[in-house]
């Protein structure tokens, strides 16, 4: 058994070390790059200057407008993630006696998450465009005489609208299918049962569905929830092709800007552990939540 233990740790060696190279090292070294002052451009080594990079994004104005961005885009776009994908993988799942319609709607809704986020975002500002379908759709709604200009790329509100409106375009049929594998896994004999005692679908979803697809939801809300707060693509392209800045202004895209325009490494840096820091913290209480519900179909 020892002699097959070692020959298990020589075979799997390989990988570990790749992933420590490629993901452990970049990770410590920004946390301690964060603790430096360095210019990206400059071949001056970095000098130290302790925690002032962390007192300078916490007092800056800029940095907390990110975070106040970042909350708008994640709580607009998780909610609607993780509760209108869960209704349709159970509509989808609905149709399991009419096969080729329902790989027909799961490639429907999955096809759009295959799409990167640069070329979706160029996609919808073709929609958002004052001519596109996006304001041709809301004044046929508003039965506007005379075509009005919404102002998707122009306004506050819109623009975070807009990112939004894609974000979730993009992302609500992977979520979709991680959905429909858990509900399929669901033992229709609960469903019969209940049937039979006279439990009506709201009663079965409840009492059936929501309970046993617990491990599911758990993975679903820890991924969506680190999707949205890193998001990055879709703003970067919204700000370089005109939109404000300010409203959707993430702490991804802000950190791309600090070391790219600004060609402060331990600035960014700070910004990125201050980032990886809070979704690891709210990692570790999703699962200690949920550690003492775990399911069983027995």
């Amino acid at each position: 058994m020892r002699r097959r233990q070692y020959w298990g740790w020589i075979f799997v060696l390989p990988a570990v070390l790749f992933f420590a190279l490629f993901s452990y090292f970049p990770i410590i070294n920004s946390f301690v790059a964060s603790f430096h002052a360095k210019d990206i451009l400059s071949l001056k080594a970095p000098k130290f200057i302790g925690l002032q990079n962390y007192i300078h994004i916490f007092t800056s104005q800029d940095f907390l407008n990110s975070i106040k961005a970042t909350a708008y885009f994640a709580i607009g776009c998780f909610i609607p993630l993780v509760s209108i994908s869960l209704v349709i993988a159970t509509l989808v799942v609905g149709l399991r006696r009419f096969p080729k319609i329902q790989n027909l709607f799961k490639m429907i809704y999955y096809s759009p998450s295959i799409v990167s986020g640069v070329v979706s975002a160029t996609i919808w500002l073709l929609i958002f465009d004052p001519r596109g379908l996006a304001n041709q759709f809301l004044n046929f709604l508003a039965n506007n005489p005379t075509p009005v200009d919404f102002k998707w790329l122009a306004l506050p509100f819109m623009a975070r609208l807009a990112t939004i409106i894609i974000y979730f375009w993009k992302y609500v049929g992977y979520f979709v299918i991680i959905y429909f594998a858990g509900l399929v896994s669901i033992p229709t004999s609960l469903y019969e049962v209940a049937e039979i005692d006279g439990a009506s679908a709201w009663r079965k979803f409840w009492s059936i569905t929501i309970p046993l697809l617990k491990p599911t939801i758990e993975f679903v809300l820890i991924v969506a929830f680190i999707a949205c707060v890193r998001t990055f693509s879709i703003q970067y392209v919204f700000v370089y092709a005109g939109s404000p800045r300010e409203p959707i202004n993430v702490i991804s895209l802000n950190i791309y800007t600090t070391a790219m325009t600004y060609h402060s490494l331990g600035r960014s840096t700070a910004m990125s552990v201050s980032l990886f820091c809070f979704i690891l913290i709210f990692t570790i209480v999703q699962l200690r939540i949920y550690r003492s519900e775990r399911v069983s179909y027995v």
